[in-house]
């Protein structure tokens, strides 16, 4: 095991992710099982990275002493806090944070997914009513986005007629960085987001009903503020990583060979194939942890307050624990990715986005016959998201 502790390069730096280079970086640096000290820019105080598989499990493992109330991405630490630390449940700890499991957990859980599949298939059949015309269809935008948005929105009680404006907000909540997006914030469009399900949650204590946001407002140890926040990050959370693994999906079927044709006949597994769009697209980047107390990484000690980076897609194709790991291999087994986190934040929607991607994949195999890539995907300039900016593919139907 070595580890690399001096870099002039800052890794929350965005242009470093906007072509496939990021790939051989972060397999030399898992490799290497490297653990990268990143200076002061991007971060106020700057930050440790780590990149193998076996160290990033090692990072968000339950009993680890580190902690997310400091916030979860790069910027954030010990002195620069997110202030939502502690409400928000993907920024809180301990029984808070299982209290708020608790209450989302029903409406995420295998159980509601599958009660939402049907939404699914309507919304992808809809989707490839127009897309089934031979004509360039972009699929970032017009399927990726398209479909857990309409899912997340059923399950916060978001009427139809706001998803269009809610879908551009998190386009510029986690897109914020990329020219695509510039005409508005992260911070803009997070505030706009709080805005909006205040208004909802307005509307709700006159006619609740049984989505999330009047659930979370049924419970009397939340505050206003933490309805909005919760509500704010179920809506990310259940949106923006699930459409570039759908976009994702359709960039496999477009040049994995076979893969199509294997998903129609049955060759090919729908879950195991499923696994697989999760470990090569591994959408969420990064996610940050703050240390507790005294701690050993990778031979190096680090003191309690210290900022650690565990990066998702560098796991996922880290050689020492996946063969050939830049390829899709649509039968890999097993396939022990870290897409949706370790440990206690493990992501509490992993069955939802399962059973969206598997109903992509079984549609689709359905009702086309081919999917042509027009040009290679472009990226987002981005460190939140390991997202698609373009997918121009050409569909034929059956």
């Amino acid at each position: 095991m070595r580890t690399k502790t001096a870099d002039k390069t800052d890794l929350g730096n965005p242009d470093l992710y906007t072509t496939l280079d990021r790939h051989a970086r972060w397999r030399a640096l898992a490799a290497q099982d490297a653990m990268v000290w990143s200076d002061p820019g991007s971060s106020p105080t700057g930050f440790w990275s780590v990149f193998s598989h076996r160290a990033c499990a090692a990072v968000l493992a339950p009993s680890a002493p580190f902690t997310s109330e400091y916030g979860m991405m790069i910027g954030f630490d010990r002195d620069h806090p997110d202030t939502s630390g502690g409400r928000m449940m993907v920024v809180s700890e301990r029984e808070r944070h299982r209290r708020l499991r608790r209450l989302v957990g029903p409406l995420l859980s295998r159980a509601a997914a599958q009660e939402l599949a049907e939404r699914v298939r309507t919304e992808v059949r809809r989707v490839l009513d127009q897309a089934l015309d031979g004509g360039v269809c972009d699929v970032a935008p017009a399927i990726g986005s398209r479909i857990p948005a309409a899912v997340v929105c059923d399950i916060l009680g978001v009427p139809t007629g706001d998803q269009d404006m809610l879908i551009e907000l998190t386009n510029h909540a986690f897109g914020g960085a990329d020219e695509l997006f510039d005409g508005m914030t992260p911070r803009q469009a997070h505030t706009e987001i709080l805005v909006y399900f205040y208004e909802l949650i307005t509307e709700r204590r006159e006619r609740p009903g049984a989505d999330l946001v009047s659930t979370l407002m049924a419970d009397d140890s939340l505050t206003l503020d933490d309805v909005l926040l919760n509500c704010d990050n179920v809506l990310i959370g259940g949106n923006e990583t699930t459409r570039h693994a759908i976009t994702g999906a359709v960039h496999a079927l477009a040049t994995v060979p076979g893969l199509l044709t294997g998903l129609r006949d049955g060759s090919a597994d729908v879950g195991t194939v499923v696994e697989e769009v999760l470990r090569w697209t591994s959408p969420a980047m990064h996610v940050l942890r703050v240390t507790t107390s005294e701690v050993t990484i990778n031979g190096r000690h680090l003191p309690p307050g210290a900022p650690v980076v565990a990066w998702l897609p560098a796991a996922n194709r880290d050689p020492a624990e996946f063969d050939d790991p830049d390829a899709f291999h649509p039968g890999r087994k097993p396939n022990r990715h870290i897409t949706f986190g370790h440990g206690v934040h493990h992501c509490l929607g992993s069955a939802l986005a399962r059973i969206e991607l598997s109903v992509v994949l079984r549609t689709l195999a359905e009702r086309v016959s081919r999917v042509e890539l027009v040009q290679e995907p472009t990226w987002l300039r981005a460190i939140a998201v390991q997202g698609y900016r373009e997918l121009p593919v050409r569909f034929t139907g059956r």
